[in-house]
């Protein structure tokens, strides 16, 4: 397992294809950083669409999107299903943010949470809008996730 970036370095560019449940709509295409700059992005990397801890996590973070867009942020789930297997997991909870595919989990890699056996740490990178990293917590074992009051704070003291 790799380190990543570094609180305060520039974050890496990447584009995955995922997805977004718009209305009725799943709607697929493809997500790059490099877009988003001017504006907060949360990564939130999980190890499994539809297993306990992740749904809680993800049910968590779309119920409080309102608190995230207030603050200008984006939320972004990341895990290595596939782009099917986000659409089922999205509709059958009412997802509201973007699931995007790592499936080759080469980005999970660059910033240093790929982890055998279960794909990769559960994990959260706060990208600042100029590109860097603002703050990023990778847990040991994944059994419990960051809560929004806690990214919110983060997102709080973050340059704009």
């Amino acid at each position: 397992m790799g380190t990543g970036p570094a609180v305060g370095e520039a974050v890496g560019d990447f584009v995955l294809k995922g997805g977004v449940l718009v209305g009725e709509s799943f709607e697929r295409g493809e997500f790059a950083l490099r877009e988003q700059r001017g504006k907060p992005v949360v990564l939130a990397f999980y190890p499994g669409d539809d297993t306990s801890v992740c749904t809680k996590q993800l049910c968590s973070y779309s119920s409080g999107l309102e608190v995230f867009a207030d603050l200008g942020a984006l939320v972004w789930g990341i895990s290595p299903q596939g782009v099917d297997s986000h659409e089922a997991f999205a509709r059958k909870h009412g997802l509201r943010m973007p699931l995007l595919a790592d499936t080759d989990r080469a980005v999970a890699r660059s910033f240093g949470i790929a982890a055998p056996g279960i794909g990769l740490r559960r994990a959260i990178f706060l990208v600042a809008p100029d590109g860097t990293l603002h703050w990023k917590h990778v847990s040991l074992l994944g059994a419990t996730f960051q809560s929004i009051a806690t990214l919110s704070e983060q997102l709080n003291t973050m340059p704009r």
